[in-house]
């Protein structure tokens, strides 16, 4: 935002009169033979000898004169001066943090005309808003116009130590993104989620990345989106190294169209138009053509950076300048001197001159490793510089356990020391000199180096837009490599595993899945002392840590009774599964001896990912072995001590017929990004089921990749209370509907009367029992219009919330409410309240949702209640299954058919048979 400026005087022409608040705004200090401040004015308030921050270095095309001035609003005796070049200088330092503002303009207030300056050309990072300085409220910058163009970056150094450990600043409303901008060297990040904290990367551009597919020229939408990423992270705080190949294919590209043009005119001249078609290109060394392309290359990056008001610079590097040690430390210096001015090293080997390549003999030991290709010269820059992170895109997603193009391909997620002899390498790519072996062999080299290494895919259409960013946010992409291999299997190796679990359970008999049920609700009981032990070191993290609502707490809360219940619907589950998989539902008859069944089967492997629940854990995990699916459990990691008893437990039941492994739980998910991750194995998980609140749906639901989400983002419950509504009935429905548990998704948001209601004793009952209850209520529009004082309006009567809150709204009739609901509403479940038979008929049969309930609380749409023994969640969706999912919500079916020797063309129009399509009867459900 900018700070609105008025006229003020103090003497000396008028000074501007900020609004509170941080803003920055940039102002002309000349203009129109006025000003608000003049260089005489403000010399003396700061001389730069009694400022703390780094030396005066005058920038192209600022004056020294020129002024940077800090106002507090209301306290001109607080008014400081800095000479701008003194904020155009970086400090190093390793406890500097930097903080990224964008400018969308600038006004010059006494101008006849607005000055409207381009945010490409004023992105800056300021860091002055941290500095003891100016970090408390109101202070903000007032520039000289005619500096802005010179201006790119404004950095001061903060070394705050009460704020040094913070991560998230705001100034207004713009959050800043904060960086630790130095760790200790030495061990490479030991997982992805770690990625975040690098400060130093370098990214290795292949020749495949930046080239076309004809070799010839350059990839410029490539190209493009991987400098945007990289100017992103450098605008974020980190130093950015750039590896780039490119030259000789650009080089070509040139050469070639000299060549032609030159051949064309020549044999135009000798020869005529008619030969012409038949000129030959003759084949270009590669070292020409790398000497005629370096240069228009870098202007290329010259001009692309200059977009993110970022600069660079080009270093050429051969072998020989690593072995000469003096070149070495020029080259170190060097390149920690263009990152201390925030400058983007882009280093290529000097093709031009580089010798022929040799084998990589030296690559078999770890000391020395020479540059033969960009591979290795981004291994050797990676270690030279202490760099956090090597990034090495190529036209592959990364590594794969057998060649890329087989059946049987899978993509190595992380890759240890020593699994290169699991591994076949394939031939190089189209171009370059390196290929995948030579990629493999440099990142070790730079892992024990202490150098985090990723190798993905630049060329993806899909993903180039935001690979590299996407590694840094410690996203699964392309192949990591670690030295820590975890204790447990993989994600990947679980959900194998349940799958295979899932199988093996499905195959089981029905009372032997039955079995398993009733062994875990009686483990529930015998083991309650060793379950709320667990539970009570969540609780008191929980509070400890204050990171949890109530709500939250009373859902992460277990009890002796809140046990005994689940127990009995463990049982009410294992009862009634004896013929839930396999059951026949529909048989036809084909023709004679072909019969046709519809049957029952599992789903597959579910993915639940539950908040604050523990309770869930046994409940899901009973309605996958009735179902006979494998599971896939990602609880909260603020039940992690009951969670993992409460898994013990169940394995403990599976184990007694050899299934121990049809149920997972996931602890080594915690981050967003992981569970963004885990929502892309869609060739692993068959249904994603999000039990928790809105948000957590609505992220999952984003981040399911090819997998359908069961659930509801939603549950915006309504309760319509008819003109003809008993005075018993409402109260003790509303009171339960709201108050009895207002955290739950089946809780009442908004209440919905009908206009002949108002201002009669029904209404007047309706409102006292609220305030009783400490609910507090907000006023739909058609509420606060009857209304001479009303409660607080409602900001959108598409609120769910999830305490004890509600909105009031008022209808003319029972059309008037559905439409409502219809508009309003989350398709979850919605109540009308009348003694009006036919009312209540219309309201049920014309409102959508997955409950509608008559004359009861909303609270009733819940698994155990409707009977079901448990629930996986509540659905909204309309396709498979709806509201309270329970055993037959987690079955699909297959269809068998049985036949003697029937082909097709014996029912043709000439054919010995035809269709009967007889529905024939089912056989007996188990009367047990």
């Amino acid at each position: 935002g900018l700070a609105a400026a008025s006229q003020r005087g103090r003497g000396v022409g008028s000074a501007p009169v900020w609004a509170r608040g941080p803003r920055v705004a940039l102002q002309s200090g000349r203009s129109c033979g006025q000003s608000w401040f003049t260089d005489c004015d403000w010399q003396n308030a700061l001389t730069p000898s009694s400022c703390t921050y780094c030396p005066v270095r005058h920038s192209a095309g600022l004056r020294g004169q020129d002024k940077v001035l800090l106002r507090r609003s209301g306290q001109y005796c607080r008014d400081r001066t800095l000479p701008l070049g003194c904020l155009l200088e970086r400090k190093e330092s390793h406890n500097t943090r930097c903080l990224e503002l964008p400018l969308l303009c600038a006004y010059t207030i006494c101008r006849p005309r607005i000055s409207l300056i381009c945010r490409r050309h004023l992105k800056m990072l300021c860091r002055a808003a941290l500095s003891p300085l100016v970090r408390s409220p109101g202070w903000c910058f007032v520039l000289p116009a005619h500096a802005i163009a010179a201006i790119s970056r404004l950095y001061l150094p903060f070394h705050n130590q009460r704020l040094r450990n913070e991560s998230i600043r705001c100034w207004s409303n713009i959050p800043f993104i904060t960086v630790p901008l130095s760790r200790a060297h030495g061990k490479p990040f030991a997982h992805r989620s770690e990625l975040k904290h690098a400060k130093r990367i370098v990214v290795k551009l292949g020749s495949a990345v930046v080239t076309r597919g004809d070799e010839c020229g350059l990839a410029l939408g490539r190209l493009a989106s991987i400098v945007e990423q990289v100017s992103m992270l450098q605008n974020q705080g980190r130093e950015m190294m750039i590896v780039t190949s490119g030259a000789v294919a650009f080089g070509k590209q040139r050469l070639r169209h000299e060549i032609l043009l030159s051949q064309s005119v020549r044999q135009a001249l000798h020869s005529g138009q008619s030969q012409l078609k038949d000129m030959a290109i003759p084949v270009l060394e590669a070292r020409a053509c790398a000497a005629a392309g370096q240069s228009g290359l870098m202007a290329l990056y010259e001009a692309m950076f200059t977009q993110y008001s970022i600069c660079a610079a080009q270093i050429l590097v051969t072998n020989l300048d690593f072995h000469d040690e003096q070149k070495r430390r020029n080259l170190n210096g060097t390149l920690h001197e263009l990152l201390r001015m925030n400058i983007v090293p882009i280093i290529n080997t000097n093709d031009a001159v580089v010798p022929p390549p040799e084998p990589n003999s030296d690559l078999q030991g770890v000391n020395v490793i020479s540059v033969k290709d960009n591979d290795s010269l981004a291994a050797r820059l990676a270690v030279e510089m202490k760099t956090d992170l090597l990034i090495v895109l190529s036209d592959v997603e990364g590594l794969f356990d057998s060649p890329p193009g087989s059946d049987d391909a899978k993509l190595i997620d992380i890759f240890y020391p020593g699994d290169q002899q699991s591994v076949t390498f394939g031939t190089k790519s189209r171009v370059g000199m390196g290929g995948m072996e030579a990629k493999v062999k440099a990142a070790l080299w730079a892992l024990q180096g202490g150098t985090s290494v990723v190798i993905a895919n630049g060329t993806h259409p899909k993903i180039s837009g935001h690979v590299i960013t996407d590694i840094v946010e410690g996203k699964k992409v392309g192949t990591f490599f670690s030295e820590v291999k975890p204790a447990g299997p993989t994600v990947e190796q679980q959900a194998e595993m349940a799958r295979a679990g899932g199988r093996t359970l499905a195959a089981l008999q029905p009372e032997q899945r039955a079995e398993i049920i009733y062994r875990l609700a009686d483990l529930l009981t015998d083991q309650r002392e060793e379950i709320l032990l667990a539970n009570k070191k969540d609780l008191e993290e929980a509070e400890n840590k204050g990171r949890l609502a109530l709500p939250l707490l009373k859902r992460l809360s277990l009890s002796t009774s809140k046990l005994n219940s689940l127990a009995i619907g463990l049982r009410q589950i294992a009862a009634s599964s004896q013929d839930s998989v396999g059951r026949v539902i529909r048989r036809t008859r084909i023709a004679k001896d072909l019969d046709l069944e519809q049957v029952t089967v599992p789903i597959g492997v579910l993915l639940v990912i539950f908040e604050s629940r523990p309770d869930c854990l046994p409940q899901v995990s009973a309605l996958a072995i009735a179902s006979g699916n494998g599971l896939l459990l990602k609880g909260g990691k603020e039940a992690a001590h009951s969670n993992q008893i409460l898994h013990q437990l169940t394995q403990e039941a599976l184990s007694i017929h050899g299934v121990r492994d049809a149920v997972q739980l996931l602890p080594q998910v915690n981050t967003r990004e992981e569970v963004e991750d885990l929502c892309r194995l869609d060739k692993l998980i068959d249904l994603i089921i999000p039990r928790g609140s809105s948000q957590l749906v609505r992220n999952i639901q984003k981040a399911a990749k090819g997998i359908p989400v069961m659930g509801h983002s939603e549950g915006i419950c309504h309760v319509f209370v008819d003109m003809d509504a008993s005075v018993e009935k409402v109260t003790r429905i509303i009171r339960d509907s709201k108050c009895e548990y207002p955290a739950a998704c089946n809780a009442l948001e908004t209440l919905l009367i009908h206009r002949d209601l108002l201002r009669t004793p029904l209404f007047d009952q309706i409102i006292d029992m609220l305030r009783v209850e400490q609910v507090k209520i907000h006023a739909g529009p058609k509420f606060a219009s009857y209304l001479t004082f009303s409660p607080s309006e409602v900001k959108s009567l598409r609120t769910e919330y999830g305490d004890l809150e509600c909105c009031i709204e008022v209808v003319d009739s029972v059309q008037e409410a559905v439409e409502h609901i219809h508009k309003y509403g989350s398709s979850h479940t919605d109540v009308i309240i009348t003694e009006n038979e036919k009312t209540a008929e219309f309201f049920l049969q014309h409102v959508d949702s997955a409950c509608v309930f008559w004359n009861a609380s909303t609270r009733f749409s819940d698994g155990y209640r409707f009977g079901l023994g448990a629930e996986v969640g509540i659905s909204t969706s309309r396709i498979h299954a709806r509201g309270p999912v329970g055993i037959e919500g987690l079955l699909t079916t297959k269809w068998l058919l049985r036949g003697d020797n029937h082909v097709v063309s014996d029912f043709s129009e000439h054919g010995s048979m035809k269709y009967l399509h007889e529905s024939l009867p089912l056989p007996q459900r188990n009367a047990s």
